[in-house]
């Protein structure tokens, strides 16, 4: 099998590429969905411990993630 380093290098350029843009807007949608709800969530989940709140910033992350993946594969 032969490789041609271009086209490996180039594959490896376009991961890279759409994981960083993936990760960006990961955090983009965890931030407008905190923005959005009364409160502060992060304080929440580091300060005040709260599981619950964790659980649901956990289940936007992984929401968001879902919409960014699905629109990246077309």
């Amino acid at each position: 099998m032969l490789f041609i380093r271009g086209h490996v290098g180039q594959a490896i350029g376009y991961i890279l590429l759409f994981a960083a843009i993936g990760i960006a807007a990961a955090i983009a949608g965890y931030k407008i969905f905190d923005r959005c709800t009364p409160g502060n969530l992060n304080k929440e989940i580091v300060e005040n411990r709260n599981v619950a709140a964790a659980i649901v910033a956990g289940a936007v992350i992984l929401g968001v993630c879902i919409i960014i993946a699905a629109a990246m594969v077309g």
